[in-house]
């Protein structure tokens, strides 16, 4: 699918970050998109530069609320997207929201393990599921999901866990590396790629702590707090000593790390998403980074989770040890 004009594309996660930029380029090239958040004011923020735009004649842009870990409200989101666009038949999928969180089994609560899991994961099987019928009506097909390297490296560093996030992920890459032959057996003119971006500058830091919260506003809810030293303290520090005040900024200063201190933009990745899929590409590596961790991890897959693997990483990709 080498030319986006008129297509219809879906994709979820359009209130910031990538699924921002993804929506923003797909709609400069002349795609209708249908997108979803569970972010009503990140959704209307993506609206509103879209509409600074000057866009084609003809292209719709709709935004729906949406949990997509829950399938009822997206086979709900299907079905608006199927009447809002007067249409049986969508062109692309993009399986692109997700969120941090629940990084430990011992430490971290069941119930922010399982929404980071069902999120990332479920989000992905619940919207293929829905908008499957709908891709096998268009003359050509697309689904795009989002992984990341956490789904082939399961580590952000010897000193944090990070299970629920990498779990989904490893789900995802082996959920799409699955479907190359079921869709090329029953549903040839279906493709699918798999993305897996590294370090991205995004929101994700800052708004994992608002939807595991159910808040979304940039005020830090006592939940996040909770949340922030039940992290803390799963890489061995002793949060009980941090003031409230103190976790608070320590939330907003890892949230403005992970997003200025990136090597790559969210624009720039989106970028490279959509070269990918025009270049019919189903494994697509999404940063410097992500090729070289890459790289290193089948080099040397029995030392991929030691010390000294990381701090080779580290150097390697220039990521500052401890970030």
């Amino acid at each position: 699918m080498r030319d986006f004009a008129g297509r219809i594309a879906v994709v979820t996660g359009g209130g910031s970050g990538m699924g921002r930029e993804l929506v923003r380029q797909l709609a400069a090239e002349g795609c209708s998109i249908a997108m979803c958040d569970v972010s009503a004011s990140g959704l209307a923020e993506t609206e509103r530069l879209c509409e600074q735009e000057r866009l084609p004649q003809g292209l719709r842009i709709t935004s729906h609320k949406v949990d997509v870990s829950d399938e009822t409200e997206v086979l709900r989101f299907r079905d608006e997207v199927a009447a809002q666009h007067e249409t049986d038949r969508i062109h692309l999928l993009f399986n692109n929201a997700g969120i941090g969180g629940g990084g430990s089994m011992i430490v971290n609560e069941r119930a922010e393990w399982e929404r980071t899991f069902n999120i990332c994961w479920g989000g992905v099987y619940f919207c293929t599921r829905a908008f499957l019928p709908l891709l096998q009506k268009a003359d050509q097909g697309h689904v795009v999901n989002t992984s990341s390297v956490n789904g082939f490296w399961a580590s952000i560093g010897p000193g944090v866990p990070h299970t629920a996030y990498s779990a989904a992920k490893f789900a995802v890459k082996g959920f799409s590396e699955a479907l190359q032959t079921d869709l090329r057996l029953n549903a040839p003119h279906i493709k699918c790629s798999v993305v897996m971006p590294g370090h991205i500058g995004t929101g994700i830091a800052a708004n994992t702590g608002k939807v595991q919260s159910g808040n979304d506003s940039d005020a830090v809810t006592p939940q996040q707090i909770r949340q922030a030293r039940a992290r803390i303290a799963s890489t061995g520090r002793d949060a009980a000593t941090m003031s409230d005040a103190q976790i608070e900024q320590a939330i907003r200063e890892r949230a403005r790390r992970f997003l200025e201190e990136a090597p790559m933009t969210a624009a720039e990745a989106a970028t490279v998403i959509l070269d990918g899929v025009k270049a019919d590409r189903w494994r697509i590596l999404v940063g410097k980074d992500a090729h070289r961790i890459d790289e290193l991890v089948r080099q040397t897959p029995e030392q991929a989770y030691d010390a000294d693997f990381f701090d080779r990483l580290a150097a390697a990709v220039n990521w500052r040890v401890g970030r």
